[in-house]
């Protein structure tokens, strides 16, 4: 048993190493075993993604909401869909999520195989029913795919969305001088009395969990109760600097915004999460946290290596 798991891990930090997996990520990139990464699963995926043939009009692709220039979000408050239509949620970053739990603010979706075909189908957003679009996705791909192939094609694709390489990595790496003397305060304060790593934790920095803020509570109730009871899924804290707005419902501009909203506690409901409190923070405490998360931002790479 112990000599089949080695030659299992091999395999597997083999595939991880043609990946060229940013400093800071653990080597290993995780797939299903019915969906394995390949170079050519990868590749079909990327046509696929870019290819606005996937919304009912052609004028969308997941591309248009999930801009690589912009660390793979939009920089809009609420997503929006073919005929100008716009969702209630803002579009989720997709960086690391081959690590994922479960997708969606809501989490419900279990796997990216899931994940990766609900935008399609969505009237709000790509409008386009499953099996035209595994239709269309044949003729990019110059051969039949069903819907099945289509989804592992686009899931092995998002699997190969990394960020690392930060500051931050090089700093825990070993090099003391990746911050300055601002952001390891900011770090400090990260890890201590800002409270933000009860959430925010492990190389993406995220629980993969899901916990009531407040965001969204007006007038005595949630527009959008997410999960349940006002609960939204912990995104991962990676180039963070770069995919303002912030929260589910992009109601916050600027990372200065949300320091200030989690300084004052969040906004107070019933179902409020227990590690929300007033933290009481000082300007300097502010400026220092905005500074290290800044240095979250470093090197973003997608596909597979050509």
């Amino acid at each position: 048993m112990r000599l089949w798991i080695a030659v299992i891990s091999v395999v597997s930090a083999t595939a991880a190493d043609r990946l060229a997996v940013p400093l800071g990520l653990d080597a290993y990139v995780p797939a299903p075993a019915s969906n394995p990464l390949s170079r050519e699963s990868v590749e079909l995926g990327r046509r696929l993604f870019f290819s606005k043939d996937l919304s009912r009009d052609r004028t969308l692709s997941c591309a248009g909401c999930h801009l690589p220039e912009r660390a793979f979000t939009d920089g809009k408050p609420l997503a929006e869909g073919v005929r100008g239509q716009r969702a209630t949620r803002r579009t989720p970053p997709i960086l690391n999520r081959a690590w994922g739990k479960a997708f969606f603010w809501d989490g419900r979706a279990a796997t990216l195989e899931d994940q990766v075909v609900q935008p399609i189908a969505n009237p709000v957003e790509m409008d386009l029913p499953l099996n035209e679009a595994a239709e269309r996705a044949s003729s990019v791909a110059g051969r039949p795919l069903t819907q099945a192939q289509m989804a592992a094609a686009l899931a092995s694709y998002v699997r190969t969305i990394l960020a690392g390489d930060s500051p931050y990595d090089r700093f825990v790496a070993g090099d003391r001088a990746a911050l300055d003397a601002r952001e390891q305060l900011g770090l400090r304060l990260f890890r201590g009395k800002a409270n933000c790593a009860v959430c925010h934790v492990g190389t993406n920095l995220t629980d993969e969990s899901f916990h009531n803020t407040g965001a969204g509570w007006r007038d005595g109730r949630f527009a959008d109760a997410g999960r349940g009871r006002g609960e939204f899924k912990t995104p991962s804290l990676r180039e963070v600097a770069r995919s303002a707005p912030y929260m589910h419902d992009g109601s916050l501009a600027t990372l200065e915004d949300v320091i200030e909203y989690y300084d004052k506690g969040g906004r107070e409901n019933p179902a409020l999460d227990v590690e929300m409190r007033e933290l009481r923070l000082s300007a300097e405490e502010k400026s220092a946290l905005v500074a290290f998360l800044k240095a979250l931002s470093g090197r973003v790479v997608e596909g597979w290596p050509r």
